[in-house]
C-alpha cells in the first residue's frame, strides 16, 4: 500500500444512507452525545434520531424486548438529533453528537467460509502462503481441478464428503475445505466488545499488509435466547497476506484496531421485514479510490452455503451462551480478484478508499481506509459504559 496522505471524508446524507424502505423500517441507531459524555440509544424516524436511552440503556437490553419494533416505532423520547447533523460530524469529534456502530454489549462473532466464491479465494491464499504475486498462477490450477465441484454442495452431506476425498486425492484439501462443506461451520470472534466503528468513520488496515481487501456482508442481531432480532451492514475487513500465511494467524488478519466496522442502523425484524427476507438480501460494494480508481462487487444471501439459522445454531446452544446476546457476520460471496497494480497480483486497498457497502433495505456503511496504526484509539470500553450509564442513573 501507497503512503498514507490526507484522508477525505465522505460526504453522506439522509438520502445516501437510509434504506429504500426507511419509512416501513424499524431502525435503531447509537449516537455519541458530548453532553452525556458516552452513547445513547436512539430511534431513526424519517430525518430525526430519537433517544430512548432511558427506556433501554444498551441497544443490547433493548434487544431482549418483546415490544422492541413498536418502541422505536412509537415510544417518546427524552430528545431529537437532526439526522443530516449527526451524518455531517467527524467521528473522532468527542465535542460533537455522531453515530456509532449500532450495536454494544453483544459479543461480535463471525462465521467464515460460507460462500464457494469466497471457499475458493481461502484456498488460494493458504496455496500461496499469502503471496500476492501467485496468485494468479495458483487460482488457475485450483479452478481446473475444483471448478465445479462444489456446486449445489450441501456442507456435511454424503455428496460433501464424497467431494472431499476426491479433492484428497488431487492433493488439494484444506482446512478452508473442511469448514466450507464439512459438518461444523467457522464461527470466530471478530472483535472485542464495543470495539466496532459505525458509519462514516476509518476503517483500518494493519501496516504490515499488502494484499488486503473489504468483505460486504449481512450482520444479524441475535439476542440472549438465540432469536434473530435484526440485520446490519459489516465489514470484516480480511488480510488476505497474513491469514494465508496461516490460519493461526486469523487474530491477527482479522481484529485490529477499527478493523471492525458495523452500520449504519439495526433493522428490527417486523411483519415487513421477516428472516426470509434477511436471506433475499442482496449486498453491492463500491471502493473509490483517491487516484480515480473504481471497484464494483456484489453478495448475495441467497447464495450462501449454509442457512443464517444454522449458522446461528452453530454459534450459540447447550455448547455456548450469550447473556448479552451477540452480532453474527454471515459471511461473503465477494472475493476481489481484478489487478489493481501488478499483475496476478489482484485486488488490494489504498490508504484514503472509500468503502461503502450497501443494501437496499439496510441502508449504507460508509468508511474511509487508514492504517490501523493511525485510526483513532479505541478507549471507550465496557468498564466505561458501566461508568457512565451509573451516572446518567441509568443503572
Amino acid at each position: 500500500m501507497e503512503p498514507e496522505a490526507a484522508r477525505p471524508r465522505p460526504r453522506l446524507s439522509p438520502a445516501s444512507v437510509l434504506p429504500e424502505d426507511a419509512d416501513r423500517a424499524a431502525l435503531v441507531a447509537r449516537v455519541h452525545d458530548p453532553d452525556s459524555g458516552g452513547p445513547c440509544v436512539a430511534a431513526v424516524r424519517g430525518e430525526h434520531v430519537v433517544d430512548l436511552t432511558a427506556l433501554a440503556p444498551t441497544v443490547a437490553d433493548l434487544m431482549e424486548r418483546e415490544d422492541a419494533a413498536a418502541l422505536v416505532r412509537e415510544a417518546e423520547g427524552t430528545r431529537t438529533w437532526r439526522l443530516d447533523a449527526l451524518l455531517d460530524a467527524p467521528a473522532d469529534r468527542p465535542d460533537l453528537p455522531h453515530l456509532l456502530a449500532p450495536v454494544d454489549l453483544q459479543v461480535i462473532k463471525a462465521a467464515g467460509v460460507t460462500f464457494a466464491r469466497s471457499l475458493l479465494e481461502r484456498v488460494i491464499e493458504e496455496r500461496t502462503g499469502g503471496d500476492p504475486a501467485q496468485a494468479a498462477r495458483v487460482r488457475e490450477r485450483v479452478a481446473r481441478v475444483v471448478g465445479g465441484a462444489l456446486d449445489g454442495i450441501r456442507p456435511g452431506s454424503p455428496e460433501a464428503e464424497r467431494a472431499k476425498q476426491a479433492l484428497l486425492a488431487e492433493g488439494l484439501w484444506s482446512q478452508y475445505l473442511e469448514v466450507g462443506i464439512g459438518p461444523d461451520p467457522e464461527v470466530f470472534t471478530k472483535a472485542p466488545v464495543l470495539s466496532a466503528v459505525g458509519t462514516g468513520a476509518e476503517v483500518g488496515v494493519l501496516g504490515a499488509s499488502v494484499w488486503n481487501n473489504p468483505e460486504p456482508e449481512v450482520v444479524l442481531v441475535v439476542d440472549s435466547r438465540g432469536r434473530v432480532r435484526g440485520a446490519t451492514l459489516g465489514n470484516d475487513v480480511n488480510l488476505r497476506d497474513i491469514e494465508g500465511r496461516s490460519a493461526l494467524l486469523l487474530s491477527r488478519a482479522k481484529d485490529n484496531n477499527a478493523s471492525c466496522a458495523l452500520g449504519p442502523f439495526v433493522r428490527l425484524l417486523d411483519e415487513d421485514f421477516g428472516l426470509d427476507a434477511v436471506r433475499a438480501l442482496d449486498v453491492d460494494l463500491r471502493v473509490e479510490g483517491t487516484d480515480g480508481y473504481v471497484l464494483h462487487g456484489s453478495s448475495s444471501l441467497r447464495e450462501i452455503s449454509r442457512d443464517v439459522s444454522d449458522l446461528v445454531a452453530a454459534t450459540r446452544g447447550p455448547h455456548h451462551q450469550y447473556p448479552d446476546g451477540f452480532v453474527l457476520f454471515t459471511g461473503t460471496l465477494f472475493a476481489p480478484t481484478e489487478d489493481r497494480h501488478a499483475p496476478g497480483a489482484g485486488f488490494t486497498h489504498e490508504y484514503g478508499d472509500v468503502v461503502r457497502i450497501s443494501s437496499p433495505r439496510l441502508g449504507a456503511l460508509v468508511n474511509t481506509v487508514v492504517r490501523s496504526e493511525q485510526a483513532a484509539p479505541w478507549t471507550f470500553g465496557v468498564g466505561a459504559l458501566m461508568r457512565n450509564l451509573a451516572r446518567r442513573g441509568l443503572l
